[in-house]
């Protein structure tokens, strides 16, 4: 008659003790089982939007326009103007004549060949080079030249005169000048004339003060 252990019987239900050996549904407390991270946090991994790319630079290309419609505006109502007041004085005024006859400051229309204030006729051609160099110059680093709102009026001051008489010179070979104080040793000048040597005096003025102010310590 056999014996029965009941021990061994219950010994062989619940199957070996194995190391390990434990259910495939408390995988998820073993050691090296954890969830992996979210990938969010994993490092690379940050959002598009805290990236480096081209939104950084928006700020600085709209700044740049900016200061380019500034520039070119200030030099498109210099064209106009001048050539707004070059257009009445002929269509109105003889030309070699003076109105009002007389006074210290007259409308004294005449043809100039020469360069600002009638300055070297003679050299014509060159001020026309001189002319699309300053033209050039201004275009390509007048908006990087600082100096605030100021600075850049002046230079759309500089290139808006320079651009009004190099069309003129170029068109008919001379510009019209008419404003004449006669009080003053310059010569007979227009609008276009006073906006390049206007610009120029304001941006040595500010040169010559950003030198002269002292060092900061």
């Amino acid at each position: 008659m056999t014996s029965v252990d009941p021990a061994g019987t219950a010994d062989r239900a619940r199957g070996p003790a194995e190391p390990g050996g434990a259910p495939a549904s408390s995988n998820a407390a073993e050691p090296g089982n954890a969830a992996e991270p979210c990938n969010a946090a994993a490092p690379g991994n940050a959002p598009e939007s805290s990236a480096p790319g081209p939104a950084r630079h928006l700020p600085a290309e709209r700044s740049t326009r900016r200061r380019y419609a500034i520039m070119l505006i200030t030099a498109a109502v210099v064209v106009a103007v001048d050539h707004l007041t070059k257009w009445l004085v002929s269509t109105h005024v003889v030309l070699d004549t003076e109105v009002p006859a007389g006074a210290p400051i007259t409308i004294h229309y005449i043809h100039n060949s020469g360069a600002a204030f009638g300055l070297l006729p003679q050299l014509d051609f060159l001020y026309l080079v001189v002319a699309a160099i300053v033209i050039g110059y201004i275009l390509l680093y007048g908006p990087s030249m600082g100096g605030g709102m100021l600075r850049l009026l002046a230079l759309g001051c500089i290139l808006g005169g320079s651009l009004s008489n190099g069309i003129d010179r170029l068109a008919q070979g001379y510009v019209v000048d008419f404003i004449d104080f006669h009080f003053w040793l310059f010569q007979i000048f227009n609008v276009a004339d006073m906006g390049i040597v206007g610009g120029m005096l304001v941006i040595v003025y500010q040169l010559g003060i950003r030198r002269e102010s002292p060092a900061p310590g």
